[in-house]
Protein backbone atom coordinates (compact mmCIF):
# COMPACT_ATOMS: atom_id res chain seq x y z
CA UNK A 1 0.00 0.00 0.00
CA UNK A 2 2.71 2.47 1.01
CA UNK A 3 4.66 1.25 -2.50
CA UNK A 4 1.68 2.00 -4.58
CA UNK A 5 0.76 5.40 -2.65
CA UNK A 6 4.31 6.40 -2.92
CA UNK A 7 4.89 5.40 -6.97
CA UNK A 8 1.58 7.85 -7.41
CA UNK A 9 3.00 10.58 -5.24
CA UNK A 10 5.99 10.35 -7.64
CA UNK A 11 4.34 10.46 -10.92
CA UNK A 12 1.75 13.19 -9.91
CA UNK A 13 5.11 15.18 -8.81
CA UNK A 14 6.58 14.43 -12.22
CA UNK A 15 3.50 15.18 -13.93
CA UNK A 16 3.04 18.43 -12.42
CA UNK A 17 6.92 19.60 -12.65
CA UNK A 18 6.39 18.86 -16.66
CA UNK A 19 3.29 20.81 -16.93
CA UNK A 20 5.10 23.46 -14.99
CA UNK A 21 8.05 23.69 -17.19
CA UNK A 22 5.65 23.46 -20.75
CA UNK A 23 3.41 26.45 -18.81
CA UNK A 24 3.83 29.52 -21.44
CA UNK A 25 4.55 31.70 -18.34
CA UNK A 26 6.73 30.23 -16.41
CA UNK A 27 10.30 29.85 -16.74
CA UNK A 28 10.30 31.79 -20.38
CA UNK A 29 12.62 33.62 -22.07
CA UNK A 30 10.57 36.31 -23.88
CA UNK A 31 12.64 38.56 -26.94
CA UNK A 32 10.15 41.27 -27.41
CA UNK A 33 10.64 43.24 -30.84
CA UNK A 34 9.34 45.89 -32.33
CA UNK A 35 9.51 45.20 -36.01
CA UNK A 36 9.63 47.70 -38.70
CA UNK A 37 6.36 47.40 -40.15
CA UNK A 38 2.89 45.74 -39.30
CA UNK A 39 2.56 41.85 -40.63
CA UNK A 40 -0.16 41.60 -42.53
CA UNK A 41 0.73 39.18 -45.44
CA UNK A 42 1.79 35.72 -44.07
CA UNK A 43 2.88 34.21 -47.19
CA UNK A 44 6.30 35.16 -48.23
CA UNK A 45 6.44 33.75 -52.11
CA UNK A 46 3.32 35.94 -52.84
CA UNK A 47 4.82 39.39 -51.54
CA UNK A 48 8.38 40.69 -51.52
CA UNK A 49 7.51 43.18 -48.46
CA UNK A 50 10.10 42.10 -46.08
CA UNK A 51 7.99 41.66 -42.99
CA UNK A 52 6.51 38.85 -44.48
CA UNK A 53 10.21 37.57 -45.61
CA UNK A 54 11.20 38.21 -41.98
CA UNK A 55 7.89 35.91 -41.07
CA UNK A 56 9.42 33.53 -43.08
CA UNK A 57 12.43 32.88 -41.80
CA UNK A 58 10.98 32.50 -38.36
CA UNK A 59 9.20 29.32 -39.67
CA UNK A 60 10.17 28.32 -42.74
CA UNK A 61 14.30 26.67 -43.51
CA UNK A 62 15.95 27.14 -46.82
CA UNK A 63 18.27 24.53 -49.02
CA UNK A 64 21.29 26.81 -49.16
CA UNK A 65 22.17 30.42 -47.58
CA UNK A 66 24.35 33.49 -48.19
CA UNK A 67 27.04 34.11 -45.89
CA UNK A 68 28.49 37.21 -44.65
CA UNK A 69 31.40 37.02 -46.65
CA UNK A 70 28.00 36.62 -49.62
CA UNK A 71 28.96 32.92 -50.34
CA UNK A 72 26.58 30.27 -51.41
CA UNK A 73 26.54 27.62 -48.07
CA UNK A 74 24.41 24.27 -47.77
CA UNK A 75 21.45 24.86 -45.18
CA UNK A 76 18.92 22.10 -45.13
CA UNK A 77 21.16 20.51 -47.79
CA UNK A 78 24.02 17.67 -46.68
CA UNK A 79 25.60 17.43 -50.22
CA UNK A 80 25.05 17.35 -53.58
CA UNK A 81 26.60 16.16 -57.20
CA UNK A 82 26.96 17.76 -60.84
CA UNK A 83 26.90 15.83 -64.26
CA UNK A 84 29.71 16.78 -66.35
CA UNK A 85 27.77 18.97 -68.78
CA UNK A 86 26.36 20.60 -65.53
CA UNK A 87 23.00 19.80 -66.49
CA UNK A 88 21.53 17.39 -63.70
CA UNK A 89 22.23 18.52 -59.81
CA UNK A 90 21.56 15.78 -57.58
CA UNK A 91 21.04 16.60 -54.19
CA UNK A 92 20.98 14.95 -50.62
CA UNK A 93 18.97 16.49 -47.53
CA UNK A 94 20.62 16.15 -44.10
CA UNK A 95 18.90 13.73 -41.43
CA UNK A 96 16.14 15.18 -38.75
CA UNK A 97 14.29 17.72 -41.08
CA UNK A 98 10.93 17.57 -39.85
CA UNK A 99 7.93 19.67 -40.32
CA UNK A 100 5.99 20.83 -37.36
CA UNK A 101 3.48 18.77 -37.98
CA UNK A 102 5.90 15.89 -37.76
CA UNK A 103 5.94 14.85 -41.03
CA UNK A 104 9.55 14.38 -42.03
CA UNK A 105 10.50 16.80 -44.89
CA UNK A 106 10.94 15.16 -48.52
CA UNK A 107 12.18 16.17 -52.18
CA UNK A 108 8.56 15.93 -53.09
CA UNK A 109 8.21 18.83 -50.79
CA UNK A 110 11.36 20.72 -52.43
CA UNK A 111 10.53 20.60 -55.31
CA UNK A 112 6.78 21.68 -54.90
CA UNK A 113 8.16 24.78 -52.91
CA UNK A 114 10.87 25.51 -56.00
CA UNK A 115 7.75 25.14 -58.50
CA UNK A 116 5.72 27.37 -56.57
CA UNK A 117 8.99 30.02 -55.85
CA UNK A 118 10.33 29.87 -59.69
CA UNK A 119 6.74 31.41 -60.39
CA UNK A 120 6.91 34.68 -58.36
CA UNK A 121 10.52 35.33 -57.43
CA UNK A 122 12.66 37.28 -60.16
CA UNK A 123 15.68 34.91 -59.90
CA UNK A 124 13.48 31.85 -59.49
CA UNK A 125 11.69 32.30 -62.80
CA UNK A 126 14.81 33.57 -64.27
CA UNK A 127 16.21 29.54 -62.92
CA UNK A 128 13.05 28.10 -64.15
CA UNK A 129 13.64 29.07 -67.85
CA UNK A 130 16.83 26.47 -68.17
CA UNK A 131 14.77 23.61 -65.76
CA UNK A 132 13.65 21.28 -67.84
CA UNK A 133 12.13 19.23 -64.44
CA UNK A 134 12.38 18.52 -61.23
CA UNK A 135 12.03 15.16 -59.49
CA UNK A 136 12.64 13.36 -56.33
CA UNK A 137 14.23 9.78 -56.90
CA UNK A 138 14.27 9.19 -53.19
CA UNK A 139 12.38 10.62 -49.96
CA UNK A 140 15.58 12.34 -49.06
CA UNK A 141 16.80 13.87 -51.99
CA UNK A 142 15.44 15.99 -54.92
CA UNK A 143 17.12 16.38 -58.53
CA UNK A 144 16.83 19.13 -61.00
CA UNK A 145 17.32 18.30 -64.50
CA UNK A 146 18.48 21.61 -66.75
CA UNK A 147 17.74 22.41 -70.72
CA UNK A 148 21.34 23.77 -70.72
CA UNK A 149 23.77 24.96 -68.05
CA UNK A 150 23.71 28.06 -66.17
CA UNK A 151 25.98 29.54 -64.05
CA UNK A 152 23.92 30.79 -61.06
CA UNK A 153 21.88 27.63 -59.38
CA UNK A 154 23.39 27.41 -56.26
CA UNK A 155 23.00 31.57 -56.01
CA UNK A 156 19.85 31.12 -56.65
CA UNK A 157 18.67 28.60 -54.23
CA UNK A 158 20.65 30.40 -51.80
CA UNK A 159 18.72 33.62 -52.03
CA UNK A 160 18.59 35.51 -48.50
CA UNK A 161 16.50 37.71 -49.33
CA UNK A 162 12.80 38.17 -50.83
CA UNK A 163 11.77 36.11 -52.60
CA UNK A 164 13.22 33.32 -50.65
CA UNK A 165 13.05 29.94 -51.48
CA UNK A 166 11.55 28.65 -48.53
CA UNK A 167 10.76 25.12 -48.26
CA UNK A 168 7.03 24.07 -46.87
CA UNK A 169 4.90 21.21 -47.48
CA UNK A 170 4.18 19.79 -50.41
CA UNK A 171 0.41 19.78 -50.08
CA UNK A 172 0.78 24.01 -49.02
CA UNK A 173 3.63 24.80 -51.81
CA UNK A 174 0.71 23.36 -54.47
CA UNK A 175 -1.66 26.42 -53.53
CA UNK A 176 -1.40 28.44 -56.79
CA UNK A 177 1.31 30.90 -57.30
CA UNK A 178 -0.75 33.83 -57.24
CA UNK A 179 -2.95 33.13 -54.05
CA UNK A 180 -1.56 33.07 -50.87
CA UNK A 181 -1.58 30.24 -49.00
CA UNK A 182 -3.72 29.60 -45.34
CA UNK A 183 -1.35 26.80 -43.84
CA UNK A 184 1.61 28.14 -42.23
CA UNK A 185 3.56 24.66 -41.50
CA UNK A 186 7.23 25.06 -41.69
CA UNK A 187 10.50 23.03 -40.43
CA UNK A 188 12.44 26.25 -39.08
CA UNK A 189 13.62 27.09 -35.81
CA UNK A 190 10.21 28.57 -34.76
CA UNK A 191 6.51 27.48 -35.07
CA UNK A 192 4.07 30.49 -35.87
CA UNK A 193 1.02 30.77 -33.05
CA UNK A 194 -1.59 31.18 -35.44
CA UNK A 195 -4.73 31.36 -32.52
CA UNK A 196 -2.47 33.96 -30.91
CA UNK A 197 -1.51 36.48 -34.34
CA UNK A 198 -3.56 39.91 -34.21
CA UNK A 199 -2.90 41.61 -37.50
CA UNK A 200 -1.99 45.14 -36.17
CA UNK A 201 -1.21 44.22 -32.52
CA UNK A 202 1.18 41.13 -32.25
CA UNK A 203 2.68 38.37 -33.68
CA UNK A 204 4.06 35.54 -31.28
CA UNK A 205 6.55 32.64 -32.45
CA UNK A 206 7.31 29.77 -30.10
CA UNK A 207 10.75 27.46 -30.09
CA UNK A 208 10.84 24.59 -32.04
CA UNK A 209 12.22 22.60 -29.78
CA UNK A 210 12.85 19.64 -32.19
CA UNK A 211 14.68 21.64 -34.78
CA UNK A 212 18.15 20.67 -35.56
CA UNK A 213 20.87 23.20 -36.41
CA UNK A 214 23.72 23.10 -38.04
CA UNK A 215 26.90 22.69 -36.48
CA UNK A 216 28.55 25.81 -37.98
CA UNK A 217 28.49 29.52 -36.73
CA UNK A 218 25.51 31.79 -37.67
CA UNK A 219 26.46 33.73 -40.73
CA UNK A 220 24.30 35.88 -42.85
CA UNK A 221 21.06 33.32 -43.60
CA UNK A 222 23.29 30.98 -43.05
CA UNK A 223 24.99 28.40 -40.23
CA UNK A 224 23.46 26.78 -37.15
CA UNK A 225 20.18 28.46 -36.53
CA UNK A 226 20.09 27.97 -32.61
CA UNK A 227 17.71 29.44 -30.66
CA UNK A 228 18.49 30.49 -27.21
CA UNK A 229 14.73 31.78 -26.03
CA UNK A 230 11.42 30.34 -25.36
CA UNK A 231 8.98 33.09 -27.23
CA UNK A 232 9.39 35.96 -29.63
CA UNK A 233 6.25 38.45 -29.73
CA UNK A 234 6.55 41.00 -32.56
CA UNK A 235 4.90 44.21 -31.34
CA UNK A 236 3.32 45.54 -34.35
CA UNK A 237 1.32 48.04 -32.60
CA UNK A 238 4.00 50.25 -31.68
CA UNK A 239 4.55 52.60 -34.83
CA UNK A 240 5.40 56.09 -33.05
CA UNK A 241 9.15 56.17 -33.16
CA UNK A 242 9.53 58.13 -30.03
CA UNK A 243 7.29 55.84 -28.16
CA UNK A 244 9.19 52.89 -29.43
CA UNK A 245 12.21 54.22 -28.08
CA UNK A 246 10.62 55.05 -24.75
CA UNK A 247 9.72 51.64 -24.71
CA UNK A 248 13.12 50.62 -25.38
CA UNK A 249 14.50 52.59 -22.54
CA UNK A 250 12.01 51.68 -19.75
CA UNK A 251 13.10 47.31 -20.48
CA UNK A 252 9.31 46.89 -22.30
CA UNK A 253 10.76 45.98 -25.64
CA UNK A 254 14.75 44.36 -26.16
CA UNK A 255 15.04 45.90 -30.30
CA UNK A 256 13.71 48.10 -32.09
CA UNK A 257 14.26 46.45 -35.41
CA UNK A 258 14.25 49.65 -37.07
CA UNK A 259 14.89 53.07 -34.99
CA UNK A 260 14.08 56.44 -36.84
CA UNK A 261 17.22 58.06 -38.03
CA UNK A 262 16.09 60.79 -36.06
CA UNK A 263 16.96 58.95 -32.64
CA UNK A 264 20.24 57.47 -34.16
CA UNK A 265 21.96 59.63 -32.32
CA UNK A 266 20.54 59.62 -29.19
CA UNK A 267 20.60 56.12 -28.59
CA UNK A 268 23.98 55.58 -29.60
CA UNK A 269 24.98 57.90 -26.72
CA UNK A 270 22.87 56.11 -24.15
CA UNK A 271 24.89 54.00 -21.98
CA UNK A 272 21.50 51.71 -21.23
CA UNK A 273 21.16 50.86 -25.26
CA UNK A 274 22.87 49.59 -28.10
CA UNK A 275 23.19 49.71 -31.61
CA UNK A 276 24.16 46.68 -32.94
CA UNK A 277 26.27 46.10 -35.99
CA UNK A 278 24.50 43.47 -37.66
CA UNK A 279 24.82 44.59 -41.95
CA UNK A 280 27.91 45.19 -44.07
CA UNK A 281 25.92 46.13 -47.74
CA UNK A 282 23.67 49.03 -47.95
CA UNK A 283 19.97 49.33 -48.54
CA UNK A 284 19.24 51.18 -51.62
CA UNK A 285 16.08 53.29 -52.08
CA UNK A 286 13.84 53.20 -55.37
CA UNK A 287 10.97 54.88 -56.61
CA UNK A 288 8.74 52.42 -58.98
CA UNK A 289 6.57 53.70 -62.00
CA UNK A 290 3.26 52.16 -62.99
CA UNK A 291 4.35 51.21 -66.88
CA UNK A 292 0.40 50.41 -67.32
CA UNK A 293 -1.36 53.95 -67.22
CA UNK A 294 -1.08 56.99 -68.02
CA UNK A 295 1.05 59.20 -67.46
CA UNK A 296 4.15 56.82 -66.99
CA UNK A 297 3.27 54.62 -69.85
CA UNK A 298 5.02 57.39 -72.00
CA UNK A 299 9.08 56.92 -71.90
CA UNK A 300 9.41 60.45 -72.14
CA UNK A 301 7.47 60.88 -68.96
CA UNK A 302 9.86 58.85 -67.07
CA UNK A 303 12.58 60.10 -68.38
CA UNK A 304 11.22 63.70 -67.31
CA UNK A 305 10.46 62.35 -63.24
CA UNK A 306 14.16 60.20 -63.15
CA UNK A 307 15.68 63.99 -64.16
CA UNK A 308 14.05 65.30 -61.03
CA UNK A 309 15.07 62.97 -59.13
CA UNK A 310 18.44 64.14 -57.75
CA UNK A 311 19.17 61.55 -54.99
CA UNK A 312 20.82 64.11 -52.17
CA UNK A 313 17.06 65.86 -51.06
CA UNK A 314 15.98 61.94 -50.37
CA UNK A 315 18.45 61.16 -48.57
CA UNK A 316 19.14 64.07 -46.52
CA UNK A 317 15.07 64.24 -45.77
CA UNK A 318 14.82 60.56 -44.90
CA UNK A 319 18.22 59.75 -43.38
CA UNK A 320 19.64 63.11 -42.31
CA UNK A 321 22.22 61.44 -40.51
CA UNK A 322 25.53 61.67 -43.15
CA UNK A 323 26.70 58.96 -41.34
CA UNK A 324 24.31 56.65 -42.44
CA UNK A 325 23.97 57.47 -45.89
CA UNK A 326 25.65 58.02 -49.62
CA UNK A 327 24.49 59.10 -52.93
CA UNK A 328 24.89 55.89 -55.82
CA UNK A 329 24.50 56.35 -59.24
CA UNK A 330 24.65 52.31 -60.08
CA UNK A 331 21.60 50.58 -59.90
CA UNK A 332 23.60 47.86 -58.66
CA UNK A 333 24.77 47.97 -54.93
CA UNK A 334 27.33 49.99 -54.71
CA UNK A 335 30.55 48.65 -53.74
CA UNK A 336 29.47 45.14 -54.95
CA UNK A 337 31.07 43.56 -58.59
CA UNK A 338 28.63 45.15 -61.14
CA UNK A 339 28.18 49.06 -59.43
CA UNK A 340 28.78 51.14 -62.41
CA UNK A 341 28.21 55.00 -63.34
CA UNK A 342 27.95 53.94 -67.36
CA UNK A 343 24.65 55.26 -68.45
CA UNK A 344 23.32 56.61 -65.62
CA UNK A 345 23.64 60.68 -66.64
CA UNK A 346 19.72 60.82 -67.19
CA UNK A 347 19.73 60.90 -63.37
CA UNK A 348 23.01 61.53 -61.90
CA UNK A 349 24.25 64.72 -64.80
CA UNK A 350 20.55 65.83 -64.36
CA UNK A 351 18.91 69.34 -63.12
CA UNK A 352 15.79 70.66 -62.69
CA UNK A 353 15.92 72.91 -65.84
CA UNK A 354 16.60 69.74 -67.69
CA UNK A 355 13.98 67.77 -66.06
CA UNK A 356 11.47 70.54 -67.13
CA UNK A 357 12.42 71.04 -70.69
CA UNK A 358 11.83 66.83 -70.89
CA UNK A 359 8.46 67.18 -69.26
CA UNK A 360 7.56 69.77 -71.89
CA UNK A 361 8.86 67.85 -74.43
CA UNK A 362 7.04 64.59 -73.62
CA UNK A 363 3.55 65.47 -74.27
CA UNK A 364 2.62 64.98 -70.48
CA UNK A 365 -0.73 66.14 -70.81
CA UNK A 366 -1.66 66.95 -67.02
CA UNK A 367 -2.38 64.07 -65.80
CA UNK A 368 -2.37 63.84 -62.55
CA UNK A 369 0.54 61.51 -60.53
CA UNK A 370 -0.85 59.30 -57.52
CA UNK A 371 1.75 58.61 -55.42
CA UNK A 372 1.14 56.49 -52.67
CA UNK A 373 2.79 56.90 -48.82
CA UNK A 374 3.04 54.93 -46.22
CA UNK A 375 2.18 56.05 -42.77
CA UNK A 376 3.77 53.47 -40.87
CA UNK A 377 7.32 52.93 -42.24
CA UNK A 378 9.97 55.65 -40.18
CA UNK A 379 12.46 54.17 -42.35
CA UNK A 380 10.73 55.60 -46.03
CA UNK A 381 7.37 58.03 -45.15
CA UNK A 382 9.14 61.06 -46.10
CA UNK A 383 10.24 59.79 -49.51
CA UNK A 384 6.98 60.77 -51.09
CA UNK A 385 6.87 64.22 -49.89
CA UNK A 386 10.41 64.69 -51.42
CA UNK A 387 8.90 63.23 -54.69
CA UNK A 388 5.83 65.14 -54.73
CA UNK A 389 7.87 68.46 -54.38
CA UNK A 390 10.62 67.55 -56.85
CA UNK A 391 7.91 66.20 -59.47
CA UNK A 392 5.54 69.55 -58.39
CA UNK A 393 8.58 71.25 -59.43
CA UNK A 394 9.15 69.37 -62.88
CA UNK A 395 5.60 70.47 -63.67
CA UNK A 396 3.99 67.30 -62.59
CA UNK A 397 0.32 67.49 -61.20
CA UNK A 398 0.53 65.25 -57.78
CA UNK A 399 -2.37 63.50 -55.20
CA UNK A 400 0.11 62.47 -52.80
CA UNK A 401 -2.59 59.68 -50.88
CA UNK A 402 -1.70 58.52 -47.19
CA UNK A 403 -2.12 54.68 -46.01
CA UNK A 404 -0.39 52.55 -43.96
CA UNK A 405 2.16 49.94 -45.36
CA UNK A 406 0.27 46.76 -45.74
CA UNK A 407 -2.60 48.80 -47.54
CA UNK A 408 0.08 49.95 -49.96
CA UNK A 409 1.42 46.56 -50.41
CA UNK A 410 -1.96 45.22 -50.94
CA UNK A 411 -2.44 48.19 -53.61
CA UNK A 412 0.56 47.91 -55.76
CA UNK A 413 -0.80 44.48 -56.97
CA UNK A 414 -3.83 46.61 -58.41
CA UNK A 415 -3.20 46.63 -62.41
CA UNK A 416 -6.34 48.72 -62.77
CA UNK A 417 -6.01 52.71 -63.32
CA UNK A 418 -6.29 55.02 -60.76
CA UNK A 419 -10.21 55.70 -60.94
CA UNK A 420 -10.33 52.45 -60.38
CA UNK A 421 -8.35 52.11 -57.39
CA UNK A 422 -4.58 51.91 -58.78
CA UNK A 423 -1.91 53.62 -58.90
CA UNK A 424 0.73 55.17 -60.07
CA UNK A 425 4.17 55.55 -58.14
CA UNK A 426 5.32 54.25 -54.82
CA UNK A 427 8.99 54.60 -53.00
CA UNK A 428 10.27 51.51 -51.09
CA UNK A 429 13.86 50.18 -50.19
CA UNK A 430 16.01 47.46 -51.30
CA UNK A 431 18.34 45.32 -49.29
CA UNK A 432 22.05 45.60 -51.45
CA UNK A 433 21.75 41.75 -51.90
CA UNK A 434 18.15 41.88 -53.31
CA UNK A 435 19.77 44.83 -56.18
CA UNK A 436 23.33 43.56 -56.32
CA UNK A 437 22.97 41.78 -60.08
CA UNK A 438 20.72 41.79 -63.48
CA UNK A 439 18.83 38.60 -62.05
CA UNK A 440 18.57 39.14 -58.59
CA UNK A 441 17.26 42.80 -59.38
CA UNK A 442 13.28 42.39 -59.40
CA UNK A 443 12.81 46.09 -61.18
CA UNK A 444 14.96 44.95 -64.43
CA UNK A 445 12.84 42.20 -65.19
CA UNK A 446 10.82 43.49 -67.68
CA UNK A 447 8.38 41.18 -69.07
CA UNK A 448 5.61 43.11 -68.49
CA UNK A 449 2.05 43.11 -67.15
CA UNK A 450 1.92 39.38 -66.78
CA UNK A 451 5.18 38.59 -64.82
CA UNK A 452 7.71 41.73 -64.29
CA UNK A 453 7.77 43.03 -60.48
CA UNK A 454 4.96 45.65 -59.54
CA UNK A 455 4.91 48.17 -62.49
CA UNK A 456 4.96 45.94 -64.92
CA UNK A 457 7.60 46.82 -66.81
CA UNK A 458 8.61 45.73 -71.08
CA UNK A 459 11.11 46.14 -72.37
CA UNK A 460 12.70 42.92 -74.83
CA UNK A 461 16.02 44.28 -75.53
CA UNK A 462 16.56 43.58 -71.41
CA UNK A 463 14.91 40.68 -71.29
CA UNK A 464 17.33 39.34 -74.31
CA UNK A 465 20.65 41.03 -72.05
CA UNK A 466 19.38 39.63 -68.76
CA UNK A 467 19.20 35.59 -71.20
CA UNK A 468 23.06 36.61 -71.74
CA UNK A 469 24.30 37.31 -68.35
CA UNK A 470 22.22 34.26 -67.42
CA UNK A 471 24.45 31.90 -69.81
CA UNK A 472 27.80 33.49 -69.13
CA UNK A 473 30.54 32.25 -67.11
CA UNK A 474 33.58 34.75 -67.46
CA UNK A 475 32.98 37.45 -65.09
CA UNK A 476 34.63 40.39 -67.28
CA UNK A 477 32.04 39.50 -69.83
CA UNK A 478 29.17 39.60 -67.21
CA UNK A 479 30.33 42.87 -66.43
CA UNK A 480 29.99 44.52 -69.69
CA UNK A 481 26.52 42.53 -70.08
CA UNK A 482 25.61 44.36 -66.48
CA UNK A 483 26.62 48.00 -67.76
CA UNK A 484 24.50 46.98 -70.91
CA UNK A 485 21.31 46.35 -68.87
CA UNK A 486 22.33 49.41 -66.76
CA UNK A 487 22.12 51.85 -69.66
CA UNK A 488 19.16 50.57 -71.20
CA UNK A 489 17.17 50.40 -68.11
CA UNK A 490 17.70 54.48 -67.68
CA UNK A 491 16.97 54.63 -71.43
CA UNK A 492 13.59 53.26 -70.62
CA UNK A 493 13.48 54.40 -67.13
CA UNK A 494 12.84 50.99 -65.52
CA UNK A 495 12.67 52.75 -62.01
CA UNK A 496 14.89 55.33 -60.22
CA UNK A 497 17.48 54.85 -57.67
CA UNK A 498 17.31 57.04 -54.81
CA UNK A 499 20.60 56.42 -53.06
CA UNK A 500 22.16 54.59 -50.54
CA UNK A 501 21.62 53.89 -46.57
CA UNK A 502 22.07 51.82 -43.30
CA UNK A 503 19.30 51.21 -41.28
CA UNK A 504 20.50 51.26 -37.65
CA UNK A 505 18.84 48.87 -35.09
CA UNK A 506 18.46 49.23 -31.33
CA UNK A 507 18.32 47.04 -28.48
CA UNK A 508 18.94 46.91 -25.07
CA UNK A 509 22.26 46.01 -23.46
CA UNK A 510 21.23 42.49 -22.23
CA UNK A 511 20.37 41.05 -25.49
CA UNK A 512 23.88 39.48 -26.71
CA UNK A 513 24.67 37.32 -29.81
CA UNK A 514 24.34 39.46 -32.80
CA UNK A 515 25.45 38.50 -36.02
CA UNK A 516 26.20 39.83 -39.65
CA UNK A 517 22.52 38.93 -41.45
CA UNK A 518 22.35 41.52 -44.05
CA UNK A 519 18.46 41.24 -42.50
CA UNK A 520 16.32 41.02 -39.49
CA UNK A 521 17.12 36.95 -38.07
CA UNK A 522 16.07 35.82 -34.87
CA UNK A 523 18.26 33.07 -34.30
CA UNK A 524 21.21 33.26 -31.64
CA UNK A 525 20.22 35.81 -29.57
CA UNK A 526 20.34 35.53 -26.02
CA UNK A 527 18.23 37.84 -23.52
CA UNK A 528 20.02 38.08 -20.13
Amino acid sequence: MYKALLKRFVCATAFGAAALAASPGVAQTTLRVVPHSNLAILDPIWTTAYMSRNHGYMIYDTLFGTDENAQIKPQMVESWTVSPDNRLWTFKLRSGLEFHDGKPVTGEDVTASLARWGKRDAMGTALMTFVERMDSPAPDSFRIFLREACGFLLEALGKPSSNVPFIMPKRVAETDAFKQIEDYTGSGPYIFKRDEFKPGDKAIYVKNTKYVPRSEPPSGSAGGKRVYVDRVEWNLALRDAQAQVNALKKGEVDIVEALAFDHYEAVKADPTLQVPNYSRINLQYMAVFNHLHKPFDNEKVRRAAIAAFAQEPFLRAQVGVPALYKTCASIFTCGTPYSSNVGTEVQSKSNMKMAQELLKASGYDGTPVLLMKPTDLASIQKLPDVAALLLRQAGFKVDLVAMDWQTLVSRRAKKVPVAEGGWDMFLTAWQGFDIWNPIANAALDTRGEKAAFFGWTKDDKIIELRGQFMRETDLAKKKKLAEQIQTRAFEVVTHAPLGEYTQPMAATKNVSGFFITNGNLYWNLKKN
